[in-house]
């Protein structure tokens, strides 16, 4: 018997269809991931977290986004790890700007949020047998990024080890959940060719960890410099 899920809305789905769990932040990478997700014909649902970040234009991003490329629906979840702290993202800790780019990939900067990636692709992973669907996508890159342990290879592969033997439908055998990671081996600019090809309009996104009380970009933190840098270099003009 294949196994039946009940989302949000009340509709049902059956492992008959093609569907995946797509964490959407907001930014170029997540919405590059979601449009590489649609292009291989998945039906997506897009998660995102409201997780006390001071940036949370991100989230009004992540909005336009999820509507843009159709998703079934976009649940955005509130996740307080602002009450634990540890972070320049989440705690009155000073954020960094015009660091080298050579210092930026040289240590864990103190924008690392304790747990982040592992927290969210939990809750993606909860939805996803819910829904039975066995396919989660995610954004991580391990090239242009800034140091992020949670966004490594072998990160991702002992996550979805891990996952497989938690859910109950996994246990049971009637699903295996595969985490798609189609752009941690590239660069930011190769990152954003992909999401031009497939149709991305980069505007709509948001990358700053600091913007000004009007959302505009500071310029000069590390996802501003990196987003400056991936766009120089893909000869893309950056509209954000």
């Amino acid at each position: 018997m294949p196994a039946i899920g009940l989302a949000r809305d009340g509709f049902s789905m059956t492992d008959g269809e093609k569907k995946a769990v797509v964490l959407v932040s907001g930014g170029v990478d997540s919405t590059t991931c979601l449009a590489v997700a649609k292009r291989e014909g998945y039906e997506a649902f897009a998660i995102s977290f409201d997780y006390g970040q001071r940036h949370r234009a991100e989230l009004q991003a992540a909005k336009r986004v999820a509507k843009a490329f159709g998703a079934r629906d976009h649940l955005i979840l509130d996740l307080p790890l602002d009450v634990i702290g540890g972070s320049a993202l989440t705690a009155g800790i000073e954020v960094p700007k015009d660091v080298p780019l050579e210092e930026m990939q040289s240590r864990i900067p103190v924008t690392y949020v304790p747990a982040r990636n592992t927290a969210f692709l939990s809750f993606a992973l909860a939805w996803a047998e819910t829904l039975g669907a066995p396919d989660i996508f995610v954004g991580v890159n391990a090239l242009d990024y800034s140091g992020y342990p949670d966004c490594r290879p072998e990160y991702i592969e002992a996550f979805e080890k891990m996952a497989n033997l938690a859910l109950k439908e996994c246990v049971e055998g009637r699903m295996r959940i595969r985490i798609h990671t189609p752009l941690i081996k590239l660069t930011k600019a190769q990152i954003i060719i992909k999401g031009v090809e497939l149709g991305v309009d980069f505007s709509m996104t948001h990358s700053c960890y600091d913007p000004d009380p009007v959302d505009r970009a500071c310029g000069r933190c590390d996802s501003c410099i990196l987003r400056k840098k991936g766009f120089a270099e893909a000869g893309v003009t950056d509209r954000d």
